[in-house]
């Protein structure tokens, strides 16, 4: 029977156990509005339980049966409250209820051959002890083995049976210690299933055997029920939490933006690289390598604003021997710096500014005059991204003046990024007035 008993036993943890093999291979919860090592505030710290089973004067392990070797199962129940200290500890307040009954099929006519004790209540407080975690990287652990003991009260009523006659003892309260194992089981948020064996050690008046051989009765209770977390559902439950995970992920959180970071790097020094051949020049007839479409023209060459060599000019140049800047000069650089326009973000000289440049090329070709162009933006956006906006706006300014006959020799374009402004940053319009290609004839 003891074999029988420990197999049933067995067979419900089990059963238990693969119940929750699904869950406990998919299921892995986020660390939800924690922190590492956060305070219990951020946790749901109590929980209450119901569970029924099986009480007898047996156990599993086979000792303390006092002679009552004839197993009688019986119904019991039992509810808790519990306040979790921390993920591994708790204290719990227990209510048990039921009855125990025994036979002693070897008794003299003058012993007791059968008894039954009525329990109505019994009330115990416990420390309970979460054994393990099945895995250290879960935030909440699914398997959880647990290990309880305390100390109470417990009621009682025992009949007993000599030689064929009932007597009914008075109704006694006496003091016990539960001691109570198993596992709990989570299946949802805040839900757990606790398979349980308890252990529990009663006045020695429990079976009504006065005089036995051992100094307490010892009865067991083999229990399955639910535990369910109280509180804002929002938080997980203290019970369930394993703080190790926490830290788990916060390192993968940490590394997965470490790892962003670097591949972020990485495409900036391409996206810099790329930037730097753009603008160098190779051949030297003062077109970037990105705008020229005759590479390789021999040094000195006159070349429009592709980098491809100019057709000779038929007509005398005229030559001025002093190069003097009027006002009127002047009228027209500003004027073509006033309508100077580009497309947004881009080096594309808008049409609505062709005109006023046309005339800044014109003055160029008639008195031979230099030009310096200088290309400014506003401190929005990255270093690289303003120094390479503001070199192609002053380059391209250059090509279209090349395209119209200027000598590019005596143009110089240069992008000065965000480092010389006129205006504040800080403002809409001070912005506006930092993007600007500055003119300057000499």
């Amino acid at each position: 029977m003891k074999t029988l008993y420990f197999k049933k036993a067995s067979m419900l943890a089990v059963a238990g156990l693969l119940a929750t093999t699904s869950f406990a291979q998919t299921n892995k919860t986020s660390v939800e509005g924690t922190t590492p090592l956060g305070p219990n505030s951020e946790y749901r710290t109590w929980s209450f339980g119901i569970n029924a089973g099986v009480l007898n004067q047996s156990n599993i392990f086979g000792f303390n049966r006092d002679g009552f070797d004839k197993l009688k199962h019986n119904v019991g129940y039992s509810a808790y409250i519990k306040k979790q200290i921390s993920p591994s500890f708790g204290i719990k307040a227990q209510y048990m209820g039921g009855k125990v009954a025994g036979i002693n099929e070897n008794a003299a006519a003058t012993q007791v051959s059968e008894f039954e004790t009525k329990m109505p209540w019994s009330g115990a407080l416990s420390g309970e002890f979460t054994m393990a975690n099945t895995n250290w990287r879960f935030f909440n652990s699914i398997i959880k083995p647990y290990f309880a003991v305390g100390v109470g009260a417990l009621n009682f009523e025992t009949t007993t049976t000599t030689d064929g006659t009932a007597t009914t003892a008075d109704s006694q309260t006496k003091l016990y210690v539960p001691v109570d194992a198993g596992f709990k089981f989570a299946v949802a948020k805040g839900i757990n299933i606790d398979l349980g064996y308890q252990l529990n050690w009663a006045n020695q008046d429990f079976d009504g055997k006065a005089g036995g051989q051992y100094k307490n009765d010892l009865f067991s209770y083999a229990h399955a029920g639910l535990e369910i977390a109280l509180g804002d559902s929002r938080k997980p439950y203290l019970g369930n939490s394993n703080p190790v995970g926490t830290l788990v992920a916060k390192y993968d959180e940490l590394k997965a933006e470490r790892d962003a970071l670097v591949a972020a790097n990485e495409q900036l020094k391409s996206d810099i690289s790329t930037i730097n051949n753009d603008l160098k020049d190779d051949d030297g007839d003062g077109v970037a390598n990105k705008f020229d479409k005759c590479p390789n023209t021999p040094a000195g060459t006159k070349v429009d604003g592709s980098g491809c060599p100019l057709p000779e000019m038929k007509h005398e140049t005229k030559v001025v021997e002093k190069i003097v800047v009027t006002e009127e000069d002047k009228k027209v650089v500003d004027e073509a710096i006033k309508n100077l326009e580009f497309d947004l973000g881009k080096a594309t000289i808008r049409p609505t500014s062709y005109e006023s440049l046309n005339r800044v090329a014109a003055l160029l070709i008639e008195k031979n005059f230099s030009l310096k162009l200088a290309g400014h933006t506003d401190n929005t956006g990255s270093m690289q991204t303003n120094l390479r906006l503001s070199k192609e706006r002053a380059e391209s300014v250059k090509a279209y003046l090349v395209s119209k006959g200027a000598n590019a020799s005596r143009i110089e374009a240069t992008g000065y990024g965000p480092n010389q402004p006129i205006a504040t940053n800080a403002t809409a319009e001070g912005r506006q007035q930092n993007r600007r290609v500055e003119f300057t004839l000499y």
